[in-house]
C-alpha cells in the first residue's frame, strides 16, 4: 500500500515521470524500463523515516507548536552564540535553529556563512582558518546590540550543544553539506529539507540573481525542476520527517499535503506577532524566527 499517493506514495510522480520518458524516448518499453529502474534504486538507497513518536518528541516538545530561534534568534543576540542560545530559552522559544561549519583543523563550530566577514570583526573563509584563530574573533562585533554582548566567541559545536541540554531547548542543525554524514552516523536523527521556491533564480527579497534574460530564464526552469523533485522524490529518498518551507508558500491546503505524507511543515522566517498568531492558532504549526520579543525584518 506504500506505493498510492494517499499513504505518501510515489505513485503521482512515478506516473507523471514515465510519460514524460514515453514522450521524450518515444518508446514505452524503454519508458518503462527506466522508470523501473529509477524506483528501485530509490526504493534501495532512501533512508528509512524516524519513528512517529520520536519525531513528535523533536518537532512538538511539550506537546505544542514550537517557536524556534533562527540562529539561535538572531535579531535579539549575536547569531549563533551562546548568548543567542540563553537569550532564546529566556524569551520563551522551545529550540534553536543553529548552523555548523568546520575550521581548517577540523572542528565543529557555530557559524552561518562560509567567511567570518559579516558577523566578526575578522576577514577570511572559515575554512582557512584555524579554531585558535576563529576562537579571537567577536562574533558580536556587527550586531546592532554589541555592547551588550562584549565577551562573547564564536562556539563549538560541543559547547553549544551542552548550552542547549542546560536550557531544554530542541536543536535544529542546518549542516549544509555534511547532512549525509549525519544520518548515516545514527539513524534515529529526525532530518528535514529546507526550501525556499524560486531560490536559484531569485534572491531573499525578491530580486533576480542575474540580468540576463537567458541566464535568468535558464535558472528559473531548475527553479521549477528542484521544486518538483523537492515535492515529490527527495523527501522520500532522505527519508525526512519535516519540510522547512519559507512562510509565504505555507497555507492550509499544503499542511495537508505533507500530512497526508506523514511530513510536519515549519514555516520560516515568521517574524511578525501576526504571523506567529496566525501559524500558531489556526495553521497549528510549529515556525522559525529570528526574535522572540519583537517584529523584525527576516535575516536570509
Amino acid at each position: 500500500m506504500w506505493l498510492w499517493e494517499e499513504q505518501g506514495g510515489l505513485l503521482g510522480p512515478f506516473s507523471f515521470l514515465l510519460v514524460l520518458l514515453v514522450v521524450a524516448t518515444r518508446s514505452p518499453f524503454n519508458a518503462c524500463l527506466l522508470t523501473a529502474s529509477l524506483y528501485v534504486l530509490l526504493r534501495l538507497f532512501s533512508f528509512e523515516p524516524v519513528p512517529a513518536r520520536r519525531v513528535l518528541q523533536v518537532l512538538r516538545p511539550r506537546d505544542r507548536v514550537a517557536a524556534i530561534a533562527h540562529r539561535g534568534g538572531s535579531h535579539d543576540a549575536p547569531e549563533n552564540t551562546l548568548a543567542a542560545i540563553r537569550q532564546a530559552a529566556k524569551n520563551g522559544a522551545t529550540g534553536v535553529e543553529l548552523d555548523i561549519e568546520f575550521t581548517s583543523d577540523g572542528v565543529p563550530v557555530l557559524m552561518h556563512d562560509n567567511t567570518v566577514d559579516r558577523t566578526t570583526d575578522g576577514t577570511g573563509r572559515l575554512c582557512d582558518l584555524t579554531f585558535e584563530q576563529i576562537r579571537k574573533l567577536n562574533p558580536a562585533a556587527n550586531h546592532r546590540l554589541r555592547n551588550n554582548f562584549p565577551d562573547e566567541k564564536i562556539p563549538t559545536l560541543r559547547e553549544a550543544v551542552t548550552e542547549c541540554l542546560n536550557h531544554n531547548l530542541t536543536i535544529f542543525f542546518d549542516v549544509k553539506g555534511h547532512a549525509n554524514m549525519m544520518r548515516q552516523t545514527d539513524q534515529d536523527v529526525v532530518t528535514a529539507l529546507t526550501h525556499r521556491p524560486w531560490s536559484l533564480s531569485h534572491t531573499g527579497d525578491g530580486k533576480p540573481r542575474y540580468s540576463a534574460m537567458w541566464q535568468h530564464a535558464g535558472f528559473m526552469l531548475l527553479d521549477i525542476l528542484l521544486d518538483w523533485s523537492m515535492h515529490n522524490i527527495l523527501w522520500y529518498l532522505c527519508g525526512v520527517s519535516a519540510f522547512l518551507m519559507q512562510k509565504d508558500f505555507v497555507s492550509p491546503a499544503y499542511l495537508k499535503k505533507w500530512s497526508a505524507k506523514g511530513i510536519h511543515v515549519v514555516g520560516w522566517t515568521v517574524n511578525t506577532f501576526s504571523e506567529k498568531s496566525y501559524y500558531e492558532s489556526h495553521l497549528g504549526s510549529s515556525y522559525i524566527t529570528d526574535s522572540m520579543l519583537e517584529d523584525c525584518e527576516p535575516h536570509f
